[in-house]
Order: structure tokens, then sequence, then C-alpha cells
């Protein structure tokens, strides 16, 4: 069967033929259909982030996957069933109690108690088959085997709010503006989960992208103002705009962090999705301290998700309109065309790459 690996020392994927695996006891025998490409692939790549299982000089990439059981091998699973997997994977002799409460996704980093499939320790999906364990894996309605790669990437963003939420849990939180900031595929999904979300009156999405462009496109679809960062920095915010009720950062840009506790509104809670790159930079202590408190503002960080997350961004999915999945995913591309699916530029937004075609039973 064919897999798409980078291997150590190599900079670019490459395409080579793995024996299908077999399932092992508790694992299910899964065909996959599609496996979307996104910022922590390219970092994989580059050899930016992750590491390879041990002992490997190479490592099948993919982490936001669809597929179909092929072989349900004794589990509960139903030969044919489209399914989404988790991203993390237990590690041998670490913690298990993190997945048998369904809260891999809360196991600190550098733990030892898990890999990230695709990313750090395990092999990704990015094969014809893989062999997954069968609590790992979430039904989603057959009508997603082909955008159900969304699903993973969404449900980051559905666990966020959640966070989100839970941190304004304490009293009577009543939003009504938010801000994404980043256009890129998680952010615009992102956006796309707040526009569906009726307490959401005014939303904005920032970027430093110039018209014409796909994504801004997409902004102004969903009815959000766009905003540039190299004319309003996020701290200028709440003075050129309005202060916000939510702020979901989805930039990786240090900084972003800090400021966004001064576009925030009081109660105001900021969301933190990107992991950037060591940085020292100099910050006025004394001022976001007493923002936070004074004003009972609140961040939260949030990374990876469960399985009830999973199942919540299929119903979100579902619920996006039908134009803004189709303006975010910009390319589908079987294995022999990796340059076009791992390209990043300013018309590409969201890309797959298809292992398989969906044959429904």
């Amino acid at each position: 069967m064919r897999a798409v690996v980078v291997r150590r020392g190599e900079r670019e994927p490459t395409v080579v033929e793995q024996p299908r695996p077999e399932p092992a006891p508790d694992e299910a025998l899964v065909r996959m259909l599609r496996v979307g490409v996104d910022g922590t692939d390219r970092e994989v790549v580059r050899g930016a982030h992750g590491g390879f299982p041990s002992g490997a000089d190479e490592m099948v990439l993919g982490h936001e996957a669809v597929g179909v059981v092929a072989d349900a091998n004794g589990t509960d699973l139903t030969e044919g069933a489209v399914v989404v997997p988790t991203v993390r994977t237990p590690a041998a002799g670490g913690d298990r109690s993190w997945f048998e409460r369904d809260e891999a996704d809360m196991a600190p980093w550098g733990s030892g108690d898990f890999h990230e499939r695709g990313i750090a320790g395990a092999d990704g999906y990015m094969a014809e088959y893989v062999a997954c364990p069968a609590p790992s894996l979430v039904r989603l309605p057959p009508e997603q085997a082909g955008d159900g790669f969304l699903v993973e990437p969404l449900s980051i963003a559905v666990k966020a709010l959640e966070h989100a939420e839970a941190a304004r849990s304490a009293f009577d939180w009543q939003p009504e503006s938010a801000m994404v900031l980043g256009n890129g595929s998680l952010g615009l999904l992102a956006l796309g989960l707040l526009d569906a979300d009726s307490r959401f009156d005014r939303l904005y999405c920032l970027g430093r992208r110039d018209r014409p462009d796909p994504t801004l496109d997409v902004v102004d679809g969903l009815g959000a103002t766009y905003v540039d960062s190299r004319e309003t920095p996020v701290e200028t915010v709440a003075d050129v705009h309005e202060p916000m009720d939510l702020v979901f950062e989805a930039t990786g840009y240090a900084r972003h962090a800090v400021e966004t506790v001064h576009a925030l509104a009081a109660g105001g809670v900021g969301a933190l999705l990107g992991v950037p790159e060591d940085w020292q930079f100099e910050v006025e202590g004394g001022h976001l301290h007493r923002e936070l408190v004074l004003n009972n503002k609140a961040l939260v960080g949030s990374v990876n998700s469960n399985r009830r997350h999973l199942a919540a961004a299929s119903s979100r999915l579902a619920s996006l309109p039908g134009w803004l999945v189709d303006r975010v995913v910009t390319g589908v591309y079987p294995p022999d065309q990796l340059d076009a699916a791992f390209t990043d530029d300013d018309t590409t937004i969201k890309t797959a790459v298809e292992l398989n075609e969906y044959e429904e039973r």
C-alpha cells in the first residue's frame, strides 16, 4: 500500500510502499479516504515540530483524517462505517487513565503518556490502510466521507470555545462580540463556528493579507469585519472597533497572547490555540495584571481534542454552509501530487491528500 512519510534528514514528504497493517486485538483496520494538510504537518516535514517514532528513520504523516472501517476485527465497530480517529494514542508505559476517561487531550505535554499520530512518536494516517484502536474512532454520517477530514481541526475550535465558556461559567456571561486572530484554515473554521452561534452579533477576523484574497472572501461571506493587523494591532482593537467578549487566537504569534488581554471587554475571555516558538519581549506586567484582575478577564489555553469534541464537531460541520466548506478546501490531491498538497501560498487555504475513494455500502 502507499503511504506518505517524512524521512529523517529530509525536508519533503515522500510516497513509499508499505505492507498493509494487521490489526491487533481491539484494533480495527481503517481504509483511509482523505487526510488534511495543515501548518503542523508542514512544521513536522521541516523538522521544526514533533519527532519520529522511537528507533525509526521515517514517520507516516497526517493527523486530520477520515476513513472507512475495512475490517472491524471483532470490535464493536461496523464495517463500512465512516470514522474519524483521535490524534493522541497511548504511549507504552504511560498513564492510560487519560484515555480511559476520554481526557487524553488534557494529558500534560511531555508527560510520556501519549504520542500524537503523524506528529510526535507515532505513525500518522496518510496511508491507504491504518490499524487504529477501536476506542480512538468516532463514527461520522456517510455524507461526511468527503469533508470529514475537517472534523479534527473543527474539534480544536469546539474544545477551545468549551473551555472559554467554562472560564465564564461563574456569572451570567452574555457575549455579543468575538474576534478570531488568524485567517488560516483553523481561524476560518472557528469564524464559521462563531457565526453559527446566535449569541454573537458582531464578528471580526484579524490577518495580514491584501485584497483580493480567498481568505478575505470567506471573512466577507460570513459577514465579519476584516481587521488588518498592519494597520490595527491587536492591542488597539478595543479603541478602533470595540472591546471583545471573546478572542480566539489561532496565529501562534506570542505577542498576541499578551495583546489579547487589552482587546478584551470587561469579563471577556481569550482562548489561545497557537504554539509559538521561544521569544523574549518586554511586557508592561503591572498593567497586564491590573487588566486581568480589575476587569475580571481570563485567558485559557487549549490543545488537541477528545472523542466528545470530535462528535460535536461532526454535528457543527453539518450545520456550516456548504459554500464555506467549498471555499476553505482549496484542493484535494492524489499522493503523486504532494507538491500541490503541501503548498503554502496565498491561494491555498486547506488541502487534503486522497488515498482512496469512498464506496458507499
